[in-house]
């Protein structure tokens, strides 16, 4: 019977092997993810800005961030969340109470996006302006598998500062969430082209 049983357990593995030429490694797959029709509203607060969100983001206060107390008084938090794809655009609204202030600010936004350069492969900063509105963004596009792949800050330069920071709650893979980044770019493109500073 263990002959047999050995025998039998030969043939299975002489099977199994067959010829080693025909193996090819099959590429690493995703799910295949459904995106929302691209809708928008008006964001409109107690906040000196309005802009166009996407309908299927969320916009709430941050109550989870602690703010220092010297800064509390100027500091506002909101995240704008994008629940289908477990990403949130965080948003920090700062009054500017003066020129050294507006520098210290500026200075904050190109350090927090250049502090992911370990895990990026580059970082392009554009400069958009809307002058009439008195709207001016700097924008850094951050690629490769850092933290956050988009950062950009929105002013008056006078009295009132944005600064927003995208990241998913995964581990930055951008083979993986390209689509996705893409898709959500676009929704940010929405918002810095329809942010108005209330008169």
């Amino acid at each position: 019977m263990k002959k047999f049983a050995l025998g039998i357990v030969g043939i299975l593995l002489l099977a199994a092997c067959g010829d080693s030429h025909d193996y090819a490694p099959k590429p690493r797959g995703y799910f295949r993810i459904e995106f929302p029709k691209k809708e928008y509203q008006d964001y409109v607060s107690d906040y000196p800005f309005t802009f166009k969100y996407p309908k299927y983001a969320v916009i709430q206060k941050d109550t989870q961030t602690r703010v220092p107390a010297k800064l509390a008084s100027m500091t506002h938090l909101l995240n704008m969340k994008f629940p289908q794809f477990d990403g949130t655009l965080h948003l920090s609204y700062e009054t500017i109470t003066s020129k050294k202030v507006f520098n210290e600010l500026v200075e904050d936004a190109h350090r927090f996006a250049f502090k992911n350069t370990v895990k990026a492969t580059d970082i392009e900063q554009r400069n958009i302006a809307k002058p009439a509105d008195k709207v001016y963004c700097v924008y850094y596009d951050i690629g490769g598998n850092s933290a956050s792949s988009v950062q950009f800050y929105l002013t008056d330069s006078t009295k009132n500062y944005l600064r927003a920071a995208l990241y998913f709650n995964t581990a930055p893979r951008l083979d993986s969430i390209q689509p996705v980044l893409n898709f959500i770019k676009k929704d940010i493109d929405v918002m810095i082209g329809s942010f108005k500073w209330k008169k």
